[in-house]
């Protein structure tokens, strides 16, 4: 893939986007504590006790909440960073691994507690959601690609017990709201360039209309945000554009309600994949592609489409009601390096994927909100998400030329729904008790429809429905004013993808009907601590226990398939500590330990030989470090005025496959920023100046969990620059 800055970094390679501060409005104001709106309002430094929607689904203050949430406000989101992808913001959350594979033919490798961190394709085991819109399909498998970072004011982030409330997301829920648009009439437009041939340029336009001279009260609200991003890769055979756009509209009616309008546009074409590399490419020339990426000149094109409709309506001060609808296309054509022997398996799906995928749905949300002395909030709702795509594969060869499309070898229909029922309460029934508690019922449809049958290869049509029902219950304790105790515990589900449905391990024809959802029962307990008006610290100890985890069962003629073959343990610490020194000086730290094993044995056929592999009891689970760690010191003087920062971060090794015979060696690397702000009349200015891994660290900054090929490794940039510029005018 192409990257246009260090991975590990992932850092946030550059953007000072600095400009959109001015622009960046914050939450609307029901969705904000008076202490949060003074401290938003001089959009420079985001406050320590954020207002929070995820967990509870209606705004809360996320200190008197007994789960692990965390947000990244918009001052962050674009302080010095691309915005290119979430890699640059969240690196900074305990307990989220996010691995920028430096290729934008694949997604990002995001883990939570561990939960997602074995996908070699899409986003598992995490519930991503965009503006109350899902981007994350029903069978559970999501992509970060869509969410436009320029437009972004704030991201939240839920790990444990409580993301079983939003379905099938057992590791947590990455949730992203789009900015409102400022009073008045503002554009900005922002241009970097840096290492590796990078360049993104944007331009944002946002406002209110319908009010009387300036003061922006209008009902008609907007941000329109159009960008461009363009990269030759750290990677040969890396090259990548993306052109997005995204659009809010938000229209307030007198009658205490509010419709808004969301869209979105993503598109890459020909987006060039230099797959993995063994061990001894990557010490040869990190750099290079595997030779099979130019042979079969591997490559991806995405055009994601969606768009959506929210209602909000306050029937009375007690009761509100939110509808939401939506719906998309998203279509993919992938080139991918299988090879082509001298006799094809009849089961070989071919070399080439064909997406054409439609998706869409609706939700129901009615909130009870009492005040008083003993305060309850209650929320009930459904969802309803369905998702049904034309899938065709074809040989990626015709004659002796190769990565073209060739013979048609997959054509089917794959549809999968999941409806959902919850329920969901807050109580503080003394002063200092706050009970939490809830429950979600989910049901999920897998059908397939084979369209494509030959001797050897018969029709594997059929469906399947999973259902499970995950109480959640968390108690907070007011220790003091200024520290909060709790404990928190639930079940969790994932269901299996349709890739991994797919297919049958005996090689008959069919779905897997053995395949099962994993379950998993969480346990969580925490502090969260303001010692002073200026510092928070946030601590929390974890663990899950996942039975049935969907593990590989063989790869065998193209096709690969998958078991529930072992049950595993996720146990570990997470800590996070931000403080203020005076007006000037920030700081900020992270730390995660890890430790997640497999309880049991089991064995799998990684080949189409005989052979089995045995994984032993006690292995770590590949895809994730034990410790991960960071740290950001920033220095400000003036508003606006000169800023700079410096960040470091550490992951520990991380082993590559289930086996752990190999693993990507422990890093440590450090990024530097600075950037200056100045306005002349209705103008600001912002440039800025990044240095990404100062030290030119070596290093894999991703892994593909259990390549076949054993082409595990995915390695980061050096050493690299990038400049820019923004302007922000104000009408």
């Amino acid at each position: 893939m192409k990257t246009p800055i260090p991975d590990g970094c992932r850092v946030v390679s550059l953007v000072t986007l600095a400009f959109a501060s001015g622009f960046s409005s914050a939450q609307s104001p029901s969705q904000q504590s008076p202490q949060a709106v003074a401290a938003s309002s001089s959009n420079t430094t985001p406050t320590l006790n954020p207002v929070v929607v995820t967990g509870t689904r209606v705004d809360q203050s996320s200190f008197l909440l007994p789960m692990s949430i965390d947000v990244v406000e918009a001052p962050v989101i674009r302080d010095g960073r691309p915005l290119v992808n979430l890699s640059e913001a969240l690196t900074r959350i305990p307990g989220l691994v996010i691995l920028n594979r430096q290729n934008y033919a694949q997604d990002l490798q995001i883990s939570s507690r561990g939960f997602g961190a074995r996908s070699t394709f899409g986003i598992r085991g995490i519930r991503m959601i965009v503006d109350d819109i899902p981007a994350t399909m029903p069978d559970g498998q999501g992509q970060a690609a869509t969410i436009n970072l320029g437009s972004v004011q704030r991201i939240e982030v839920l790990r444990g017990p409580f993301s079983a409330i939003y379905g099938n997301a057992p590791g947590g829920v990455i949730q992203a709201f789009t900015e409102d648009g400022p009073p008045g009439t503002v554009l900005s437009a922002m241009l970097l360039g840096g290492s590796y041939g990078t360049t993104r340029g944007e331009l944002k336009l946002g406002g209110t209309l319908g009010g009387t001279g300036t003061t922006g009260t209008g009902p008609f609200n907007y941000v329109v945000d159009i960008s461009r991003f363009e990269t030759h890769g750290y990677r040969d055979h890396s090259a990548a554009t993306r052109y997005q756009a995204n659009a809010k509209l938000t229209y307030r009616f007198a009658h205490d309600a509010t419709l808004t309008l969301v869209t979105n546009e993503l598109h890459q074409g020909d987006t060039q994949d230099p797959l993995g590399l063994t061990r001894a490419q990557m010490s040869a020339d990190p750099r290079q592609a595997d030779a099979s990426a130019t042979t079969f000149n591997t490559r991806k094109s995405i055009d994601n489409t969606q768009g959506g409709v929210v209602y909000e309506h306050k029937l009375s001060p007690s009761n509100t009601i939110k509808l939401i609808g939506y719906a998309g296309t998203r279509e993919i054509l992938q080139f991918l390096a299988i090879p082509r022997g001298a006799q094809i398996p009849a089961t070989n799906s071919g070399g080439v994927v064909d997406l054409d995928r439609q998706f869409g749905g609706l939700g129901l949300r009615w909130t009870h909100r009492t005040s008083g002395p003993r305060p309850l909030t209650l929320t009930a709702g459904i969802d309803y998400d369905s998702s049904k795509e034309r899938r065709k594969g074809f040989e990626n060869f015709i004659g002796a030329t190769l990565g073209v499309r060739g013979d048609l070898r997959r054509n089917e229909n794959n549809t999968v729904t999941s409806f959902g029922q919850y329920v969901q309460a807050e109580w503080q029934f003394v002063p200092s008790w706050i009970l939490s508690a809830g429950v979600r019922h989910t049901e999920v449809k897998f059908k397939s429809e084979d369209f494509y049958t030959r001797t050897g290869n018969p029709d594997d049509s059929g469906g399947i429905t999973f259902q499970n029902v995950n109480p959640v219950l968390g108690l907070l304790y007011k220790a003091t004013s200024s520290l909060n105790l709790y404990v928190s515990t639930g079940s969790g589900f994932e269901t299996p993808t349709f890739a991994e449905l797919a297919y049958r391990p005996d090689g008959a024809s069919g779905l897997n009907f053995a395949l099962r959802p994993s379950r998993s029962l969480n346990v969580e307990a925490g502090l969260k601590w303001l010692p002073a008006n200026n510092t928070r610290i946030n601590l929390a100890l974890f663990q899950a226990f996942v039975t049935g985890e969907i593990l590989p069962a063989t790869n065998s003629g193209g096709r690969a398939t998958f078991q529930n073959a072992a049950d595993t343990t996720r146990r570990g610490v997470e800590l996070s500590l931000d403080s203020r020194f005076g007006p000037d000086l920030s700081a900020f730290l992270s730390y995660t330990y890890l430790d997640a094993i497999f309880q049991d044995a089991y064995t799998y056929r990684p080949t189409a030989a005989p052979r089995t592999v045995t994984v032993a009891e006690g292995n770590f689970l590949p895809g994730v470090p034990r410790n991960t760690a960071y740290a950001e010191l920033t220095w400000r003087r003036g508003q606006p005025g000169f800023s700079a920062a410096v960040e470091a971060i550490y992951r520990d090794k991380i082993f590559v496959n289930d086996t752990n015979t190999e693993a990507a060696k422990q890093y440590a690397m450090a990024n530097i920023r600075v950037a200056y702000s100045h306005q002349f009349r209705g103008w600001k200015f912002t440039e800025f100046v990044r240095m990404d891994n100062i030290a030119d660290t070596k290093y894999s900054g991703s892994v593909i969990v259990n390549e076949g090929n054993g082409r595990f490794y995915e390695p980061a940039p050096g050493r690299n620059y990038m400049v820019g510029v923004s302007a922000t005018y104000t009408f």
